[in-house]
C-alpha cells in the first residue's frame, strides 16, 4: 500500500486528505535525523515544512521514495540534486503563503517607518518619549523590490495602494508584465540609487546570494531602510551591520537570517532593527492552505501521476495526466528501443512531435524518452533524474513541434547520434492508446513492442526469412509476430520479431551467423 510520512507539524486536515485518497499516512513530527534515516525506507512520500532536513543521507536510505512535498515555497532544507538523482519529485506550494508573506513585508515596512517595536517597549516600560519616535510617511516614497514573482507582485500591489512608487529589479520579469503591474523595471544599481525602502523577494541562488553587500549598500540613498522576508543569505549581514552603525542605512527589518534558528546575530541589539523569527508564512490561513495543497499534490502524483509545482520535473495537471499516459508509454518505448541498440556514448538527442501530440504538454514526454533511452545504461534512471543526467553528461537534447499531421495523425520521432553512428525510430498510437513502431532508420515498419523481441538488420536477399524461421524453430523458439521492412529492393532490410522467450547465447550466435544477417539484438520492453 502507498505510504506517506509527515515529519513536520502540518494541519490535521492534511492527514485526512491522504486518508481520503486511500493513502496510508504516519504523522510523526519531531523525528531526529537518525530516526528519519531509519524510517524513511518504509515510505513512498515525505511531507515536510522547514524543520525537517531532507539530506543526501536521508535520500540514500529512501528506497521507495517517489515524492517530497514542501508545505511552503522554500526548499533550502531539501537536497534537490540528491532527490533528483534518486528519482524523487520535489514539490512545493508557491502560492499558498504568498499573500501572508507579502503582508508581513508590508507590516515590517510600517514597523520600521514608525519605529513601532521600540516605541511599544518604551511606552510599556512607563516612559512617554513622544519626541523620540519621529517616524516617516509611506505615501510618496519609492519602494524598490528585488524580485517580483508571486510574493513581490503582491507587495507591489499593496504598496501602490499606499500611494508609493514601485521600482523593481528582476531579470526574469518581462517588460510587458512590469507594464501590467504598473511598476518600473530597473537595474540593481539604479534601484539602489532611487529607493527609500528596499524589500527583497528573490530566491536564494548562486546569482542572488549576497546580492546586497557593501558595494550595493554604498550605492543606496542615505537613510534607506531594508526589509528581508525572503531568504537569509540575500544580504551580507556583517556589511549591513556596518552600514547601520554608520547611519548610511537608517533601519532594517529582517524575518530571515543566514543561520536559523537565529539565537545570536550581528544585527541584534539595535533600536533601528526589527527582527521576527521567520514568521512570513506564519498565519493560520497560510499554514492551512499550504498543508492542504501539499497533501493533495502528493496524493495526485502518487495515485495518477499528475505533477504540480514540481521543482525538478515538468508539471502535469490532473486533466493532462490521463491524456498523456499512452503517449508516455510510447515515448519511453521509443527511447528504450534506441537505448538498447546504443553501444557507444550518446552525443545528441532530437525529439520531434508531429500532429496531435504536438498540441499537448510535451515536456514530460521528452523526459520519458530520455528515461527509456538511458535506462539500458543506467538502471536507476527515471523521468525525474533523466534530464539532469543528460545535462551532466553533456548530451545535447532538442525538441521540435509541428501540429500539422503527416502520414500519421500523431507521431513521435526520436533521432540519436552516438560516437559512431546515427539512428532514428518513430512511433504512433493506434486507437488512441495502442503504441506502435512505424519507422526505424527511415524504413517503414509497423510493430507492437513486447517483453521479448529480436531486432534484425539484413541484406534484402531471398532465403533470409526461411533461414531465420528454421533456426529458431529448431531451437524451440516460437515466433509470435514477424514484421518486415526494407529501404529498397535488394538493399538494407529490417525485421522485428516477437518471440515467446529470450534466446540462449548459442541460439543467438547461430542467428548471427546466418547468411546475409548484419546485426541481431535482443530487446526487452
Amino acid at each position: 500500500m502507498t505510504k506517506v510520512l509527515i515529519s513536520d507539524k502540518l494541519s490535521p486536515q492534511s492527514v485526512e486528505i491522504f486518508k481520503e485518497n486511500g493513502i496510508e499516512v504516519d504523522f510523526e513530527p519531531g523525528l531526529s535525523p537518525e530516526e528519519l534515516v531509519a524510517r524513511i525506507g518504509e515510505y513512498d512520500g515525505l511531507a515536510v515544512r522547514s524543520a525537517t532536513k531532507v539530506t543526501s543521507e536521508v535520500l540514500d536510505a529512501a528506497t521507495r521514495l517517489k515524492v517530497v512535498g514542501r508545505a511552503g515555497i522554500g526548499v533550502d532544507n531539501i537536497d534537490v540534486p540528491a532527490a533528483t538523482a534518486k528519482g524523487a519529485v520535489v514539490m512545493n506550494t508557491p502560492f499558498g503563503n504568498a499573500t501572508t508573506t507579502a503582508e508581513h513585508a508590508i507590516a515590517m515596512m510600517f514597523a520600521l517607518a514608525r519605529q513601532l517595536p521600540t516605541a511599544n517597549s518604551s511606552t510599556q516600560a512607563g516612559k512617554w518619549e513622544k519626541s523620540r519616535f519621529m517616524g516617516r510617511e509611506i505615501e510618496g516614497k519609492t519602494l524598490g523590490l528585488i524580485g517580483c514573482g508571486n510574493i513581490g507582485s503582491i507587495v507591489a500591489d499593496r504598496a501602490q495602494g499606499l500611494r508609493m512608487r514601485v521600482v523593481v529589479h528582476d531579470p526574469y520579469l518581462s517588460q510587458e508584465r512590469a507594464t501590467d503591474l504598473g511598476i518600473e523595471k530597473l537595474s540593481l544599481d539604479d534601484l539602489c540609487a532611487r529607493a527609500d525602502f528596499i524589500s527583497l523577494h528573490a530566491p536564494l541562488t548562486d546569482s542572488t546570494k549576497g546580492i546586497i553587500d557593501a558595494a550595493a549598500i554604498a550605492k543606496m540613498r542615505p537613510g534607506v531602510q531594508i526589509i528581508n522576508c525572503a531568504r537569509g543569505g540575500l544580504v551580507v549581514e556583517e556589511d549591513l551591520a556596518d552600514a547601520l552603525d554608520s547611519g548610511h542605512v537608517a533601519g532594517a527589518a529582517f524575518d530571515v537570517f543566514v543561520s536559523e534558528p537565529a539565537r545570536e546575530n550581528v544585527l541584534f541589539g539595535r533600536d533601528n532593527v526589527v527582527c521576527t523569527p521567520h514568521l512570513g508564512a506564519a498565519t493560520t490561513e497560510a499554514q492551512e492552505k499550504v498543508a492542504l495543497q501539499v497533501a493533495q499534490q502528493m496524493s495526485d502524483y502518487l495515485l495518477t501521476g499528475a505533477v504540480t509545482n514540481a521543482i525538478n520535473m515538468p508539471s502535469v495537471s490532473a486533466e493532462e495526466a490521463p491524456k498523456l499516459r499512452p503517449y508516455m508509454a510510447l515515448a519511453e518505448q521509443l527511447g528504450s528501443f534506441a537505448g538498447q541498440l546504443t553501444e557507444t556514448g550518446l552525443k545528441t538527442v532530437q525529439i520531434d512531435f508531429e500532429g496531435h501530440v504536438a498540441t499537448l504538454n510535451t515536456r514530460p514526454l521528452a523526459a520519458a524518452v530520455l528515461t527509456g533511452l538511458m535506462r539500458p545504461m543506467l538502471d536507476a534512471v527515471n523521468m525525474v533524474s533523466a534530464p539532469s543526467i543528460a545535462r551532466d553528461r553533456n548530451i545535447s537534447v532538442t525538441e521540435t513541434k509541428n501540429e500539422q499531421p503527416g502520414d500519421y495523425e500523431t507521431l513521435i520521432r526520436l533521432s540519436v547520434t552516438t560516437e559512431r553512428q546515427s539512428r532514428s525510430v518513430a512511433g504512433t498510437l493506434f486507437g488512441g492508446d495502442r503504441a506502435r513502431i512505424v519507422d526505424v532508420k527511415g524504413i517503414g515498419i509497423e510493430a507492437e513492442l513486447a517483453p521479448n523481441m529480436l531486432y534484425i538488420t539484413n541484406h534484402d536477399k531471398p532465403g533470409v526469412i526461411g533461414d531465420l524461421g528454421r533456426t529458431l524453430g529448431d531451437a524451440g523458439i516460437n515466433i509470435a509476430t514477424f514484421h518486415l521492412g526494407r529501404a529498397a529492393e535488394g538493399g538494407d532490410a529490417i525485421a522485428l520479431l516477437r518471440i515467446d522467450q529470450p534466446l540462449q547465447p548459442d541460439v543467438l550466435d547461430a542467428v548471427c551467423g546466418l547468411p546475409n544477417i548484419i546485426q541481431v539484438k535482443q530487446l526487452a520492453f
